[in-house]
């Protein structure tokens, strides 16, 4: 037999890690001196040893390896096993290429731009909602804070009318694939409860309800001027064509600052741009490619 030093040379395992295999009833000593409570290992313990090494070395747990071990090793629980440990494998090296890219790719743009951007993007989730909103296609830039005000107005008061309490942000919706100085398709929403039954129509054609769709979108948020807004959106378009995305739906601009009826003029806010995004069907970032720039 051999004292648990020496086996820890041979099995070229720590000590600490055999007495913590013997915890956990992994691989328990030949033999224990009630006087000394010395360990003892014998030779042919080492294939178990070997084995217990084999199935860590796979991602296993310690405590799945002795649910395993104590029975037997059965065929089918440990094929099921390493299956699920290859799945969860293959997604975490898909997440670290997804990062390897962003990282390049954001090695690429400041390469690009010669400083730091001012907008940190990141990519989330968003979970479909049902709004209230009113459209209307603005002739040229400089009509966008009155045709904000007529939009406005039209849809507080449908709702109003129709006694609906709001339940998320105002949203408004920029249906262009890029920056524009005419003909702005611009719709201004609102989240509403979800309707239980059809709303009557009191004349308002305008407004209309319906369910903002679900959305992995691209995400930044501006802290200043809304005369700056076009500055983040500008940074979205940038980032989107430089990680290997393309846009995939509506501009999203999200007023955390509260109403726009209750914003002072020339006051900075807070509020949300998002993208919604779908990926660009290339194995990963190459830094040949042309970067998507919105002018």
């Amino acid at each position: 037999m051999f004292k648990i030093g020496d086996f820890s040379r041979l099995g070229q395992v720590s000590v600490r890690m055999l007495r913590h295999y013997d915890d956990l009833g992994l691989l328990k000593p030949s033999h224990v001196d009630q006087w000394t409570d010395y360990r003892y290992y014998t030779i042919e313990q080492l294939p178990r040893l070997n084995r217990i090494l084999a199935l860590k070395d796979l991602g296993l747990s310690l405590e799945k390896i002795a649910e395993l071990l104590q029975h037997d090793l059965p065929l089918e629980p440990l094929q099921d096993l390493l299956r699920s440990k290859q799945t969860e494998l293959h997604q975490q090296m898909q997440e670290a290429q997804a990062r390897l890219d962003r990282l390049s790719a954001r090695l690429y743009q400041l390469e690009l731009e010669g400083q730091t951007s001012v907008y940190d993007v990141i990519v989330k989730s968003v979970p479909a909602c049902h709004i209230a909103s009113a459209r209307h296609i603005v002739p040229v830039a400089s009509d966008m804070p009155k045709c904000r005000g007529i939009l406005i107005e039209q849809l507080y008061r449908w709702l109003s009318q129709h006694k609906i309490t709001p339940v998320g942000c105002e949203i408004v919706l920029y249906h262009i694939s890029e920056y524009a100085e005419a003909d702005i398709d611009m719709e201004f929403a609102i989240a509403i409860p979800e309707p239980t039954k059809p709303i009557a129509d009191t004349g308002q054609t305008s407004i209309i309800v319906r369910q903002l769709a679900a959305a992995q979108v691209a995400s930044v948020f501006h802290d200043g001027m809304v005369r700056d807004v076009t500055q983040a959106i500008a940074a979205l378009f940038s980032w989107i064509g430089t990680n290997g995305y393309i846009s995939s739906g509506a501009i999203r601009e999200i007023h955390l600052f509260g109403p726009e009826t209750k914003r002072v003029k020339d006051q900075t806010v807070v509020l949300e741009l998002q993208i919604p995004i779908v990926a660009r069907q290339r194995a990963s970032f190459d830094p040949l490619q042309p970067v998507d720039k919105m002018r």
